[in-house]
């Protein structure tokens, strides 16, 4: 039996904590949204009180639905670039890389706080052509180390809202300059879901302070030149959100005349570069 490790994480880092509860409760559900073992299995071997973050597998459809999404645009992406580098930033303990289990001429980087990529060393067993980058997503510097002779995918689930607006826009930047060609995948809260953080369980039990709103695909294209829009849904128009239980399903229809809490959560996908095969999703108009 493997030794159980302890956790010592503060701030944003934390929040990784309860995404990955909520992803082992969802797990062990008869119906589950993403059906995540490796999840289950890292938060038996993870040493913390988890009745400790007072949060329980009924809000786990607002982690899993987005998670299961990109999984899909993930796959989607892989599939017709089997030479791809990924960079999958603020990874935290998702276990993205084993769910999807790419080829290994896929190059997989998974970039967090230093203190987070120890955990995932002891957690997650190496595997072929995957790579650890014990980094802050927004530092330039940790860039310059991934060849840039690939199509890239930038995986960026969780982290937007963390950020400054400046920082976000930054970053998007730096990749869509460096890479030949690509996709960005990042999700967003717009301005209710910024606005409301300290009504928000998670984030105050971190101690964190979310900043940067996305209220619209259009944010994105005009702040980040060069990309060009593949799809944009909310968690309701997710095509994983059906997954959900019934009790979720239902707040699609009683939100339709509430759309800033009916677009609170987004999830987009970007490309940039030469287009070299049919757009894969088409975008969905907010």
């Amino acid at each position: 039996m493997r030794t159980r490790v302890p956790v010592d994480l503060t701030g944003a880092a934390q929040t990784m904590l309860t995404t990955l509860y909520l992803k082992a409760l969802d797990a062990d559900f008869d119906r589950p949204v993403l059906g995540d073992r490796f999840a289950k299995d890292a938060a038996h071997l993870i040493d913390y009180d988890w009745h400790e973050i007072g949060i329980t597998g009924r809000w786990a459809p607002l982690v899993t639905v987005r998670t299961a999404q990109y999984d899909i645009w993930t796959r989607q992406f892989l599939a017709v670039h089997q030479h791809a580098t990924v960079l999958h930033i603020g990874c935290g303990l998702d276990s993205r890389v084993f769910r999807i289990d790419p080829d290994p001429r896929v190059q997989w980087y998974d970039i967090d706080y230093p203190a987070v990529v120890a955990l995932r060393k002891k957690v997650f067993p190496p595997r072929p052509s995957y790579h650890l980058i014990a980094a802050s997503a927004t530092s330039p510097s940790w860039l310059h180390e991934i060849p840039a002779d690939r199509p890239v995918l930038l995986l960026a689930e969780g982290v937007s809202m963390y950020l400054k607006q400046h920082e976000g826009v930054a970053l998007l930047r730096r990749v869509v300059d460096r890479f030949p060609s690509g996709e960005l995948q990042i999700d967003f809260f717009n301005w209710l879901g910024i606005r409301s953080q300290k009504a928000q369980t998670l984030v105050r039990r971190s101690g964190s302070t979310l900043h940067w709103a996305v209220n619209d695909p259009q944010d994105i294209l005009r702040s980040v030149p060069g990309v060009r829009l593949l799809a944009a849904v909310t968690f309701f128009e997710a095509s994983t959100f059906p997954r959900a239980p019934a009790g979720f399903r239902s707040m699609r229809t009683l939100l339709r005349t509430a759309p800033p809490v009916r677009k609170a959560l987004q999830y987009h996908r970007y490309a940039f570069g030469p287009i070299q095969s049919p757009a894969l999703s088409s975008p969905v108009e907010f």
